[in-house]
């Protein structure tokens, strides 16, 4: 039949199946789809490169049955002269998409990606990349990378422009496998970001190698001791005894601490594995005593939304007021690993302390991780550290 505007109006939605096509028989191709929600749109169908491709035109409404004719009728003419008007529609597509909305597919795709690490990207895209959010991914290109990079470095800091790109420079890298054209042509390229590393223009940022100092650890202890809420003063003598991260501690679980056997066991972890400590005497009788007082899922409960303790930035002021020791939460693991050093732990055992994947090592490859192989070592830096603070 003909597709009239008499005939689309009096089309029923199918009640067997979920659409049906009503086929012009005077325009080969330009048909008519009805779903049995009862909507109505004009398609095109054609065999392109040996298959049959379908090629929505607009609902019925928003075109005329005249409009849509026409609209197929010069699609038909496109593809009768070898253009391919699919392809067309997702290049024009493709290279309109924008940073914005391929970071939402890029955190979409990493779906393992931590809370910390997720609220962090937003930010960076969010302040970093303020007025590029809405910009095509392709007009984003090397000039304006390395210019930003500089920019970046003068308002913000050296090491914040640097992480910002290394994020720009992970976005390029998932579109140019998400986003491809129907030849395959990426749509990025080539990562802008690399002009960074072909001029040498990346910052040189020195690693931090601040701890607290042995000679240091007496005053820093009597600080700690001074501290008047109990939580926030066990959660700074845990993640420097244990050596664990921020995070890794304030989020700590009753139901991850054993004190049978006396461990605990990280689950979320930096690299995705599950870290056991041996509890040395003085961790134990310190959870021991936090257990007796808990009324918490969590070892150090807080008032904030997720139940558990934030950094204390305002006790660690104090702390640092009372002893003169200036010191961040991270201080403390490197604390930790150094006395673990010093004391001539073994580097296999050093790297299970810390949490540290083994990558290319094929000896690490056949050791299996026993805790209690670790209880010697984490009594001897207990032992050590409290020698120091002068706690026994």
């Amino acid at each position: 039949m003909k597709l009239t505007k008499a005939f689309v109006d009096k089309v029923v939605a199918p009640t067997d199946k979920d659409q049906a096509f009503y086929r012009d028989d005077q325009l080969r191709g330009f048909a008519l789809r009805v779903t049995s929600a009862g909507t109505k749109s004009f398609i095109v169908e054609k065999n392109i490169g040996n298959k049959v491709r379908r090629m929505t035109l607009g609902k019925y409404g928003a075109l005329t049955v005249e409009q849509a004719r026409k609209e197929a009728q010069k699609i038909i003419g496109q593809i009768a002269t070898g253009v391919d008007p699919l392809a067309q529609r997702r290049a024009t597509k493709m290279n309109a998409v924008t940073l914005n909305q391929v970071f939402a597919d890029y955190i979409e795709a990493r779906k393992s990606l931590k809370h910390n690490t997720l609220y962090n990207y937003k930010r960076v895209l969010a302040v970093g990349f303020a007025n590029w959010g809405n910009k095509p991914l392709i007009s984003i290109t090397k000039d304006k990378v390395a210019r930003h990079h500089m920019v970046l470095g003068k308002e913000r800091g050296e090491a914040y422009a640097n992480l910002a790109m290394r994020l720009l420079r992970a976005i390029f890298n998932f579109a140019a496998g998400q986003y491809e054209d129907a030849q395959g042509k990426s749509l990025a390229t080539e990562n802008p970001v690399k002009r960074l590393s072909q001029t040498r223009a990346w910052y040189r940022i020195e690693r931090r190698q601040s701890f607290i100092k042995s000679h240091e650890l007496s005053a820093w202890y009597k600080g700690v001791q001074q501290l008047q809420n109990e939580v926030l003063r066990d959660y700074l003598l845990i993640v420097l005894f244990t050596g664990l991260r921020r995070q890794e501690a304030a989020t700590l679980k009753w139901s991850q601490v054993d004190l049978v056997a006396r461990t605990l066991t990280v689950i979320d972890t930096k690299n995705h594995q599950p870290h056991t400590l041996a509890l040395s005497d003085y961790l134990y009788s310190l959870l021991q005593s936090r257990k007796q007082a808990s009324t918490s899922e969590y070892v150090f409960p807080g008032t904030g939304a997720g139940g558990f303790i934030i950094e204390p930035r305002k006790q660690m002021v104090h702390v640092t007021k009372a002893s003169g020791v200036h010191f961040t939460i991270h201080d403390l693991r490197r604390t930790f690993i150094t006395v673990a050093e010093s004391l001539d732990i073994p580097a296999y055992a050093l790297k299970r302390l810390m949490n540290h994947k083994m990558n290319g090592d094929i000896t690490a490859g056949y050791i299996v991780a026993d805790v209690e192989r670790l209880r010697k070592p984490m009594q001897a830096i207990t032992d050590y550290l409290l020698k120091c603070m002068r706690a026994v």
